[in-house]
C-alpha cells in the first residue's frame, strides 16, 4: 500500500521539511473524529504531513475539521487503511508510543533519541538509495494507539522501537493528540538542531553530545548502520516471520497448534538483525528451498 512518500529524494536533506516528509503518522482504532483533527492541528504545527488512520470506529467529520483548524488539509489528505499491516506494509522503520512497558518489549527510547535515530536513518538510506540509483524516498512510521488503551502487544510488536514520554508516574497517560504533540515536537527541535550542526560541518558525535545535554543518558539501542543496499520494509520482515514459523512447524520444532510467544520472538530477532534487500533475498531463498525439501 502507497503511503504517499514523495517520488523522489534529496540525498543531501537541507530543511526540516525534507526530513520531515519522510515520517508519517498512523493513528490506530481511534474513537472520537475530533481527536483525528487535534492531531492533525498538533502534527501541522510541528510540519508533519503525513497522516495514516487505521480502521477508525468513526470517519472524519466536521468535528475532526474544527479541531484541526490549520491542519484541515492534512485530514484531506489523510488515508484510511483498514489494517495496520497494510498502513506500515511499505515502511522500514516503525515506532510505537507507549507509556509503559509491555511483554516482549522491544528498545525503549525517548522522543530525542528517537528523532536522532530518525534522522540517522535517513541520512543514512538516502546515501544508499543515490549510490544504487534508486528514487525512493526513507518511510518512517510513528505510531498511536487509542484513547482509552493505547497499542496491544501485538500492534507493538510490529514497531522497532517504542518511545516513552517522561510524565507523572502516578499518570503517565497522555491524550492521543497531546501524545503526537510532544513527540512531534522533540522531532522538529532536534531536526533544527541536526541540521544546524551538519551547516556547521560538526559530526554526529557533537548531536549526540547536544542530546545528552538535556539530561537524557543515552539508553543501549539499536542503531541501523551503513549498509550497501536499502533496508527491509515493515510487510518484509512480517513475511520472512511467517515463513520461519511455518519452517519450524514443519520441521516439528514448534507446534502450530501452541506457537505462544514464537512469532513475536522472531518479528523482534529480524528487527535487532536490521536486514538490507539483499539479505533478505538470500534468507527468503534459503527458507522457501527448505521448506520444499
Amino acid at each position: 500500500m502507497s503511503n504517499n512518500v514523495p517520488s523522489s529524494f534529496i540525498t543531501a536533506v537541507s530543511t526540516v521539511s525534507d526530513y520531515l516528509s519522510n515520517m508519517q503518522v498512523v493513528m490506530v482504532n481511534t474513537t472520537l473524529p475530533a481527536n483525528i483533527g487535534s492531531a492533525a492541528r498538533a502534527m501541522h504545527t510541528m510540519g508533519l504531513s503525513r497522516l495514516t488512520v487505521v480502521d477508525p470506529k468513526l470517519p472524519i467529520d466536521d468535528t475532526s475539521v474544527s479541531h484541526a483548524a490549520g491542519g484541515s488539509e492534512l485530514l484531506s489528505s489523510a488515508i484510511i487503511a483498514p489494517t495496520l499491516e497494510s498502513a506500515i506494509a511499505d515502511c522500514q522503520l516503525v515506532f510505537a508510543a507507549s507509556s509503559r512497558s509491555r511483554h516482549l518489549p522491544r528498545p525503549v527510547v525517548t522522543p530525542t533519541q528517537a528523532a536522532k535515530i530518525m534522522l540517522d536513518f535517513i541520512d543514512k538510506q538516502n546515501a544508499i538509495n543515490e549510490r544504487n540509483g534508486i528514487d525512493t524516498a526513507p518511510n518512517i512510521a510513528i505510531l498511536f494507539g487509542r484513547e482509552d488503551r493505547g497499542l496491544t502487544n501485538e500492534e507493538l510488536a510490529y514497531a522497532d522501537y517504542h518511545i516513552q514520554i517522561d510524565a507523572n508516574p502516578a499518570y503517565p497517560v497522555l491524550n492521543v493528540a497531546s501524545a503526537v504533540q510532544v513527540i512531534a515536537s522533540f522531532i522538529y527541535a532536534y531536526t533544527q538542531t541536526h541540521i544546524q550542526a551538519d551547516s556547521e560541518d560538526n559530526n554526529i558525535a557533537q548531536v549526540t553530545d547536544n542530546v545528552e545535554t538535556l539530561g537524557q543518558g543515552m539508553l543501549n539501542t539499536y542503531v541501523r548502520q551503513q549498509w550497501d543496499e536499502p533496508a527491509i520494509t515493515q510487510q518484509q520482515l512480517q513475511q520472512l516471520t511467517e515463513r520461519t514459523t511455518a519452517l519450524m512447524v514443519q520441521r516439528k520444532l514448534a507446534d502450530s497448534e501452541n506457537l505462544k510467544s514464537l512469532p513475536s520472538r522472531l518479528s523482534r530477532l529480524g528487527s535487532r538483525i536490521q536486514l538490507d534487500q539483499k539479505e533478505y533475498q538470500l534468507l527468503s531463498a534459503l527458507l522457501a528451498k527448505l521448506l520444499r525439501d
